[in-house]
């Protein structure tokens, strides 16, 4: 039978050494039973959240490294070591597993090092503190530095060490199912969940009242908010369907479209389970269905635009480890390519929200700044959403949210919004 112990420290290890992210590798806990599924999936990720405290712990007591041929003990001795620290399991109990599996995977000699190491840690007292542990690396720290003072980022931080809460959006009522699912309602009737239960066994999915949506996300389509019934909405980036389904249950005419066909597949099934209909769904690359757009202009665009994804990072902490300033620089520099060409898909007066779940300005504040410096057809139009909390607005008109926002219901996704106005 399988170990989840050893499932997650081999998922730990590709995630970091190949540049993968865990919906990539989550396919190795396949073989687990459910119950030791959700541990190894709990395992990896509150390694992700807590290896850099961790790393720092394992540095005081190894003086020596691994040989080569013994890489996955590190990454045991990691899993062993959040175990111990952040999980309160009885040391006695992680020694035990885990020096168990290293000798399976490697030889005594191996196991008896990770013995050694384990012990001191158990015994320590180095039980770190929440309010002093590290999360961003770094280089990731290096990389929000472009955009934000360390006081906002040790912030940003601290919320992204905690599982976050389930969000969802409903078709309508929102007063009735945050009572019915026990939920908190948030500004502009988001529901925030604390409850863990499978999302598929609570009342109402099955049923298509409603789907999973941070409260970050949704404030895209409240932007163009009360204009959207019967008005023609070109969405793109739009799998897997999260604002597609907005814009259709407040009454909007939706072609969406994007590039990926199995997220577009995935988007038909959750529009299906919905009992929603877009008007089109069309398989392309942004820029070249832009290129040659010859139909008749929309009302309206929305542009979720491809991104470094860094503002989701509370959900997939792997994303403090892997993104870099190159990575970056390629998604700036395509949104600007789509940028260039929006216009030619949308009518004269016709708004434009642009947004990303990215965290760096380079993606957000700064792309629109210099897209309207190059395009005098565009204007801000200032975004105002019934009961948005005031600490997301900007200066310029634009939302800009942070996982440190909401902090007192749980924090959300970084996001960035801009609503802009075709004028001429």
């Amino acid at each position: 039978m399988s170990s989840p112990r050893l499932s997650a420290a081999r998922m730990l290890q590709e995630i970091l050494e190949k540049k993968l992210f865990l919906s990539d590798v989550r396919s190795q806990l396949d073989s687990l039973q459910e119950q030791d599924k959700a541990f190894a999936h709990m395992l990896v990720l509150t390694a992700l959240r807590r290896l850099c405290s961790v790393k720092k712990q394992l540095k005081i007591h190894i003086k020596k490294k691994l040989p080569a041929k013994a890489k996955i003990a590190e990454y045991l001795l990691i899993m062993a070591t959040v175990e111990i620290l952040y999980l309160n399991t009885p040391s006695y109990a992680v020694l035990n597993t885990y020096v168990e599996l290293v000798k399976k995977q490697t030889d005594k000699y191996i196991a008896g090092f990770v013995n050694a190491v384990l012990r001191k840690i158990a015994t320590a007292e180095n039980a770190p503190l929440s309010e002093n542990d590290t999360f961003f690396p770094d280089n990731f720290i290096k990389l929000l530095r472009q955009s934000y003072g360390i006081k906002t980022i040790r912030k940003m931080e601290q919320a992204a060490l905690s599982e976050p809460a389930l969000d969802i959006s409903v078709k309508d009522n929102p007063e009735h199912w945050a009572k019915t699912l026990r939920g908190t309602l948030l500004a502009g009737g988001t529901i925030r969940l604390h409850d863990n239960a499978p999302v598929p066994s609570l009342s109402g999915f099955s049923e298509g009242a409603w789907w999973v949506q941070d409260f970050a996300a949704s404030l895209a389509v409240k932007s163009l908010l009360p204009q959207l019934n019967n008005r023609h909405v070109l969405d793109i980036c739009a799998a897997p369907g999260g604002k597609t389904a907005q814009l259709l249950a407040y009454g909007a005419k939706v072609t969406a479209l994007d590039v990926s066909g199995p997220r577009l597949q995935t988007l038909r099934q959750n529009l299906e389970r919905l009992k929603l209909s877009a008007e089109r769904i069309i398989c392309a690359d942004a820029i070249e269905y832009l290129s040659n757009f010859q139909d008749a202009p929309f009302d309206d665009i929305l542009l979720d635009a491809p991104c470094s994804a860094t503002g989701t990072l509370r959900r997939h902490p792997e994303i403090v480890h892997l993104k870099t300033a190159a990575d970056i620089a390629k998604q700036a520099s395509l949104q600007k390519q789509i940028l260039q060409h929006v216009s030619k898909a949308l009518k004269i007066g016709g708004r434009l929200v642009y947004c990303t779940c990215s965290l760096d300005k380079s993606e957000g504040e700064a792309q629109i700044k210099s897209f309207l410096k190059e395009n005098d057809n565009f204007a801000i139009i200032p975004i105002s959403i019934h009961d948005c909390p005031q600490e997301l607005c900007t200066e310029e008109g634009f939302l800009r949210v942070l996982p440190c926002h909401l902090s007192e219901t749980g924090g959300a996704d970084g996001f960035f919004i801009a609503l802009l106005q075709r004028i001429k």
